[in-house]
């Protein structure tokens, strides 16, 4: 990877040739346009407290910017076609769409990790209608919540092994999972059928990790001449290629997937506008990974934190509990089952809309990377 100083001198002199042989275009603004809408997205991500940092809903914002970007990066594709077409941007842009297919297995990886939260906050509502506090609760109500803070336990514990997958590890975005996606899936049948031999599953030894290691392989800034020779369009693409890796990444950080592995080092040079949050992002989910607590979560997101705290504190109150309930261990019950309350809440309502985001960047990679090697003539 060349020096900082050098790098800045090629864009440099690469500002210098656009202006001097492309008097009257565009494309300069249009690049440098999207080198801004990357900045001011990942500026708006960094910008969150720690305390929201991997929370469902900032999970939603990273694909939502995800899906910002990567419009933005294919109507560049788009308006400059002949430009794509020439060496040595049509390798570079065709290695982009073979990353991103790689991709697709992580959003089927990822969509199987948020079933699995879906069990965790079954058993949690388990817990929930059986000490519901508009009835007198009983040794029987503390039974029924106990053998279901004890399934979520052995369910979170089964999860932290590497070598877990969810049961039943066959499904895609590109199968009919749900009445509510046929329309959807009708409309895309037909790009997303050539796709069924590259991520049509998750297999059970698929592996997060090296899945990840493929995706970041061999991914380093453009050369001088390179830079020089696509007018530029070589930028967007290395600067798509990185965020591409940053999101799957921090994915997999947050939701239970197989093989989980986070050292994944990310070498990005700081002068690109972008960098400088998306680096403080990485080091920042870093260091939560090497909390104490955090060690052996199965996920970093939020809400994992926060089911794994609320079965504890329910575990140890189902233990200590004396019958009949005295007036006092009775108010810390009900404010125990309020907090659990609230976890169900914000797991109710955010789960199905992330799931729809995975989906949706599922699909949009598939439709982008069609279009793509249909403009260069590829299959």
């Amino acid at each position: 990877m060349p020096a900082t100083t050098e790098y800045q001198g090629s864009v440099l002199n690469l500002r210098g040739t656009q202006v001097h042989s492309m008097e009257g275009s565009s494309l300069e603004q249009e690049l440098d346009s999207f080198q801004k809408l990357v900045a001011d997205r990942f500026l708006e991500l960094s910008s969150v407290e720690n305390d929201d940092l991997l929370s469902l809903s900032w999970v939603r914002k990273l694909l939502d910017s995800f899906l910002c970007c990567q419009e933005g990066f294919r109507m560049i594709l788009h308006n400059h076609k002949e430009q794509v077409l020439k060496h040595p941007l049509d390798r570079m842009v065709g290695d982009f769409f073979e990353r991103s297919v790689k991709a697709l297995d992580v959003c089927n990886a990822i969509r199987d990790g948020i079933e699995q939260i879906r069990q965790w906050e079954k058993l949690l509502e388990i817990v929930l209608c059986a000490l519901d506090h508009n009835r007198s609760i009983g040794e029987g109500q503390f039974r029924r919540a106990k053998k279901a803070l004890v399934d979520l336990a052995i369910s979170m514990l089964d999860d932290k092994d590497s070598s877990s997958s969810v049961p039943h590890r066959n499904r895609s975005f590109g199968r009919n999972t749900a009445s509510r996606d046929q329309h959807h899936n009708n409309h895309q049948r037909g790009s997303l059928g050539h796709f069924r031999s590259l991520s049509w599953s998750v297999s059970r030894n698929w592996s997060a990790t090296r899945q990840l290691q493929a995706i970041g392989n061999n991914l380093c800034t453009p050369k001088a001449n390179d830079l020089v020779a696509s007018n530029g369009i070589a930028l967007p693409v290395y600067t798509m290629n990185s965020i591409l890796l940053f999101v799957m990444w921090a994915l997999v950080a947050a939701i239970p997937c197989q093989d989980r592995g986070l050292h994944l080092h990310f070498s990005i040079p700081r002068q690109f506008s972008w960098a400088v949050p998306v680096i403080s992002l990485h080091e920042r989910i870093m260091e939560e990974s090497k909390k104490r607590e955090r060690k052996n979560s199965c996920g970093l997101m939020k809400e994992i934190h926060q089911i794994e705290k609320c079965a504890r504190v329910m575990n140890e109150l189902a233990d200590s509990v004396q019958f009949p309930l005295s007036d006092e261990k009775g108010e810390e019950v009900r404010q125990r089952v309020k907090e659990v309350s609230h976890v169900c809440e914000a797991l109710k309502d955010g789960l199905d809309p992330l799931e729809r985001q995975v989906r949706e960047v599922f699909h949009r990679i598939v439709r982008g990377r069609t279009e793509g090697l249909d403009s260069i003539g590829r299959e």
